[in-house]
């Protein structure tokens, strides 16, 4: 099992962890900071350093049970089982998934009552797949989706149980994937206020602290994938 970090401080650029396992596919350790691929959201990226030697890590993805993988770079050294290792984000390619992922979140905000059929975050650019007739034209939504970023809407999360949830399935905005459930409960990811959010859905990725942290971004086209599946495409305008 990896304790999972990024889950509680997204913000964690390095952490020290214990090696429990390291073989040609990747090094396992008792904690990470690293996000594994998951809900459309890639893998996190950076270095695993040890004394003594050094490694890339090309990108985390989900072991075994609760396990984190970190691949390595081809040819690359491993540290022992047991040995104290420093695990160090390629913090700009991560923040840069943080502020595409609440601009996802945003954009579903955009469009209420339409469910997800799927998604994509990138590091620059990244999409949304709806189930919807006919979508708003891309002007709109950009210059809706900056409004509601230059508010600088704070971001929350909370737990709710399992039975909450299906209590409450209008939470749920994915069609054809289920939320991540951990132990009999699921993370809410809230924008804006307790009372009146902008945006309230499960969510297990990684988020910025208020959407203000986004910057500027724009719609770049919207797509049909068939008779009522609708593909729009944001990306990040400048740094």
């Amino acid at each position: 099992m990896t304790e999972t970090l990024f889950r509680d401080d997204a913000y964690l650029r390095e952490v020290t962890a214990r090696v429990l396992a390291a073989d040609e596919a990747g090094v396992i350790t008792d904690r990470s900071n690293f996000y594994p691929r998951a809900g459309g959201q890639p893998g996190d990226s950076g270095i695993l350093r040890w004394p003594g030697g050094d490694a890339v890590v090309t990108e985390a993805t989900k072991g075994e049970g609760d396990a984190i993988l970190h691949k390595l770079a081809e040819s690359s050294a491993l540290p022992p089982p047991g040995t104290e290792v420093t695990l160090t984000l390629d913090w700009e390619r991560r923040h840069r998934h943080m502020r595409m992922h609440t601009t996802l979140h945003l954009l579903c905000s955009l469009i209420p009552g339409a469910g997800v059929t799927g998604g994509q975050i990138g590091a620059d650019k990244s999409r949304l797949d709806f189930d919807l007739a006919e979508p708003p034209t891309k002007e709109s939504l950009t210059e809706r989706l900056n409004a509601l970023i230059a508010a600088n809407h704070a971001i929350s999360e909370s737990w709710i149980t399992e039975a909450e949830l299906d209590a409450n399935p209008s939470l749920v905005r994915t069609l054809s994937v289920q939320p991540p459930r951990d132990a009999g409960r699921v993370r809410l990811v809230r924008i804006g206020p307790m009372e009146s959010p902008v945006d309230l859905q499960p969510c297990g990725g990684t988020h910025v602290r208020a959407t203000g942290e986004i910057g500027r971004v724009e719609v770049l086209k919207l797509e049909n994938k068939g008779r009522q599946n609708r593909r729009i495409s944001v990306a990040l305008v400048g740094e």
